[in-house]
Formats: C-alpha cells, structure tokens, sequence
C-alpha cells in the first residue's frame, strides 16, 4: 500500500510537473504573438497587415498562432486591451483616491493622456490604427475599461464626490471621450498632454450642474 502510494504520488507529481511547463509554454507563446503583433501592427496598419506577416516575426509555426487566436480581429483586440491594461490599473487607483470630482475627471485623464505619449509603442499603435480602434470599441467586451470607469464613477457618487446624475450615461461619455482625444492628441505635432487634459475635463467640469440637474434618464438602474 506504501509503496502504491509513493507511485501514485511520484505520478502525481510528474504530471504537475508536465501541466506547468505547459502552462509556461502557452504564456510564452502568447507573449510572443503579441510582442509580433503589437509591432506589426504599429509599423503596418490593421488593414493592411495579415496573420502571415504577424507568424513571420516569430519562431512559432502558423498552427502555433491559430491555437490561441482565430483570426486578425481577436489579436488586435488583444494587443490593444494589453497595451492598455497598465494605463488601467493607474486610472483606477486614481480614481479611488480622488476626494473632489474635479480630482476624479483630471487626473485620470491626465494619466490617460501621459502614457499614450510616453509610451512609444502604444503611441504608434494609436497613431496607425484609429479607425480600428474606433470600431473594437463597438464591442461590448472589447475592454474592461469602461465598465471600471462605470463602477469608479458610482463609487464617486457613493462618496459624495458628485450628486445625482446618470453613472452609466457619464461613465460611457467620459471613456469614449478618452479613447477618441487620445487618437486625436497622438495625430499632432507637437503632442500636448496638457492641453488635451484641460480640453477632456473642461467638457465634465464646465457642464456639471447641468448633469446634476438633469439627474437620471428613464430605464437608468438609479432611475
């Protein structure tokens, strides 16, 4: 029985053993994908670039991409939601710590704004695929982003930081806002992070009372 239960144990270990290397591989494999993508995608252009020419930057065979992605769509999807999950988890701790609203809508768009310039991959990524990037964020699940801004601006509203108004109409307006004066602000030269941070936040700001005033609109969860 003793001597069964080594054996089973030995087994058992080998085959964790096994299952984590495979785990390493596929993470590996993964961030080669996306490392390939996110460059060919910067240099070339959603349009025009093709799975081939994200397999050619690799040392992976083509059935090693399909095992992870499909098709072009769902790995730019991946490219775009991993150059922005840093930028995300900044935002959010931001946004927790603001005490005033004006705290809550500046300094998040600022830190938006910074990493789209300071980060050069994720700027040229922006820059070469703005109408791409448009139209994934037709997709509900394309990115946890606004569903964050969603629950921070409730929490925003649980704490004072701003009265009665509608979280789901406010979040969604100030996250395609962000998306949309990024691509914008990376198309110019100079680039002006702090121009493009009083722009975004004037828009909140300046119409504020109106919102309050205006509350909720009819079939809104605090309706």
């Amino acid at each position: 029985m003793d001597s069964f239960q080594a054996v089973s144990r030995a087994e058992q270990n080998r085959v964790e053993q096994s299952m984590g290397k495979r785990a390493a591989t596929k993470a590996q494999n993964r961030s080669i994908i996306l490392a390939a993508a996110h460059d060919v995608f910067a240099e070339l252009g959603y349009d025009v670039t093709t799975v081939r020419d994200i397999i050619r930057r690799t040392p992976l065979a083509s059935g090693t991409f399909y095992n992870y992605y499909p098709d072009k769509e769902s790995i730019f999807r991946a490219v775009v939601e991993e150059s922005m999950r840093h930028a995300r988890e900044r935002l959010r701790r931001e946004r927790r710590a603001a005490r005033t609203f004006e705290e809550f809508v500046t300094t998040a768009y600022r830190t938006y704004f910074s990493y789209i310039a300071e980060d050069r991959a994720t700027f040229e990524l922006m820059r070469r695929n703005a109408d791409a990037i448009r139209a994934l964020t037709e997709i509900p699940e394309f990115n946890a982003g606004p569903l964050e801004v969603l629950e921070d601006t409730r929490d925003a509203i649980a704490r004072g930081l701003i009265r009665h108004v509608d979280a789901e109409f406010l979040a969604g307006s100030m996250a395609a806002v962000a998306i949309e004066l990024g691509i914008q602000m990376v198309r110019r030269d100079p680039i002006d992070v702090a121009f493009t941070t009083r722009f975004a936040s004037a828009l909140f700001l300046g119409s504020i009372q109106g919102l309050e005033a205006l509350g909720n609109a009819p079939g809104s969860p605090a309706a």
